[in-house]
C-alpha cells in the first residue's frame, strides 16, 4: 500500500444528477456511481435492510482490500488500510452486541446474520467503511454501509455506494484521514413511505 501526500482532506460528494443518474465528486472530478436500489433515506429514518443509502455527512473510516488481488503499491491512498482476511465479516444482526462491527467469523456464531468481507465476487476487493451508525451504534438503523466496487451490469446496491474499479482506484488517491462523505439525495415524502 502506498501513500499520497494530501495536505488537507478532500471530501467525497454523492448526489443525483437529473438525466445522468448518480455521481460521486471529489477534487473537481466526477464519477458515475450507484446507490441503494431504493434511493436515499434520511439517516434518522433509515432502517436495517431497507435498501436505501443514508443521507448525511459521515467520516470515511478505513479502506479494506484483498491482498490476493492487490499487491504492495497497487493501491495509492492516505486512508488507514487493512488487508481483508478470509475470516473477516461484518455483523448486520441488529440484536447482536457486535451489530455494525467488523467480526472474526472463526469466533462468530454461524447463524448470526453477517456480511462476508472475503467474497466470491469482486464487490469487496476494495471497500471503504463509511462511519454511518457506528458512533454510537443504534440497533436497527442500518449496518455495513460501504463504498465498494460496482456489480457487473452496474446494478443498484443494498444501501452502499458503488464505483467501477478504475474510478475507485482514482478516488482513493484523494482520500486521507479526516475525509468525509457528503451524501445528498431526494428522500421519499412521508406520504410515500410505508
Amino acid at each position: 500500500m502506498s501513500c499520497t501526500l494530501n495536505p488537507s482532506p478532500h471530501h467525497l460528494s454523492i448526489e443525483s444528477k437529473k438525466h445522468r443518474g448518480y455521481v460521486a465528486s471529489i477534487a473537481g472530478r466526477t464519477y458515475r456511481c450507484l446507490v441503494g436500489k431504493k434511493g436515499f433515506q434520511l439517516a434518522k429514518d433509515k432502517a436495517e435492510g431497507d435498501g436505501c443509502t443514508p443521507v448525511g455527512v459521515f467520516p470515511l473510516r478505513q479502506l479494506f482490500y484483498r491482498p490476493d488481488v492487490y499487491g504492495t503499491g497497487d493501491l495509492v491512498t492516505s486512508l488507514e488500510t487493512q488487508v481483508i482476511q478470509p475470516f473477516f465479516g461484518w455483523c448486520d444482526a441488529s440484536s447482536h452486541p457486535d451489530y455494525n462491527r467488523l467480526v472474526d467469523l472463526r469466533l462468530f456464531e454461524k447463524d448470526i446474520s453477517h456480511e462476508k468481507m472475503w467474497r466470491e465476487d469482486p464487490l469487496y476487493n476494495i471497500v471503504i467503511a463509511i462511519g454511518y451508525n457506528d458512533d454510537p451504534v443504534i440497533k436497527g438503523k442500518g449496518s455495513a454501509i460501504f463504498i465498494h466496487l460496482a456489480r457487473e451490469g452496474y446494478r443498484g446496491t443494498r444501501g452502499c455506494i458503488a464505483l467501477s474499479e478504475s474510478d475507485m482506484r482514482e478516488v482513493i488517491t484523494y482520500l486521507s484521514p479526516g475525509s468525509m462523505i457528503v451524501i445528498e439525495g431526494e428522500t421519499p415524502s412521508p406520504s410515500l413511505q410505508s
